[in-house]
């Protein structure tokens, strides 16, 4: 039996990495998906990969720190579908991997309003459809970044720092609702947002690759479907009494 048979999915930054093998699992299990990003020529080209194999999927173009465009978006898949089940909140950016005294500002808030307030903005506005079920997951993809400093790309920790918090406080305010809140915190898994830092390294792609495996006691970074699967298990119903909680896909990173 499909593990989420006939549930209505929205996942942020859907197109690439992490958010789009959550996409395609999700819709292996039977979900309708909901695919949003600012990526629209990858986010067309998964609704019809996904359309193509049999399973339900359909896209639009969403900047989540837009709150017009996130009410517009959500509405219309309302429509579409009928409700609204899960939130994935996925959509993020790194940010610049400088010290915090050599950032600008305008660098800063860039990271905060997709982070930060495209999680904001998101679950506001799902809310309201999630309490008219009288059910609801959100899902927010934090980071092990989240829980633990690197002395480096200092607003991103500073963002996923906060998702993780707003988890915890959005749980506690939407339990008696029956809608949960979990977050999800990845350790280095290998997307195109990972391999553009490795670009970007002085070390080459391989060298940055090889360093960063080595941090991991299993030996290597995770793939993106490793933690598509978390995301599955925190939207279907198996997780009904788990809310609040921190879902760390590490490789063992955070043991150390």
């Amino acid at each position: 039996m499909k593990r989420l048979k006939d549930k209505v999915i929205i996942v942020t930054g859907g197109s690439l990495g992490i958010g789009k093998s959550a996409c395609q699992v999700m819709a292996r299990e039977g979900a309708h998906i909901a695919i949003t990003d600012i990526l629209d020529d990858d986010g067309r080209k998964l609704m019809e990969e996904i359309v193509s194999d049999g399973n339900s999927a359909q896209f639009w173009h969403l900047d989540v720190s837009d709150e017009e465009e996130v009410k517009k978006v959500f509405s219309e898949v309302k429509e579409k579908y009928g409700k609204i089940d899960v939130l994935v909140n996925n959509a993020g950016i790194s940010g610049m991997n400088k010290p915090t005294d050599q950032i600008s500002l305008e660098d800063w808030q860039k990271v905060m309003d997709i982070n930060v307030n495209g999680v904001f903005l998101c679950t506001k506005h799902v809310i309201p459809y999630m309490r008219a079920n009288g059910s609801g997951s959100i899902i927010n993809l934090s980071s092990i970044y989240g829980i633990i400093g690197a002395a480096d790309i200092p607003a991103y920790h500073a963002s996923k720092g906060a998702v993780r918090l707003m988890t915890k406080n959005d749980a506690l305010i939407y339990a008696k609702e029956n809608i949960r809140v979990n977050s999800v915190h990845p350790a280095f898994i290998w997307t195109p947002l990972v391999e553009a830092m490795a670009r970007e390294s002085e070390k080459g792609v391989e060298g940055f690759r090889s360093e960063i495996e080595s941090l991991h006691p299993v030996g290597h970074v995770g793939e993106p479907e490793d933690v598509a699967w978390g995301i599955v298990y925190l939207a279907s119903d198996e997780a009904k009494f788990l809310t609040g909680s921190e879902l760390v896909i590490d490789g063992g990173y955070t043991c150390q």
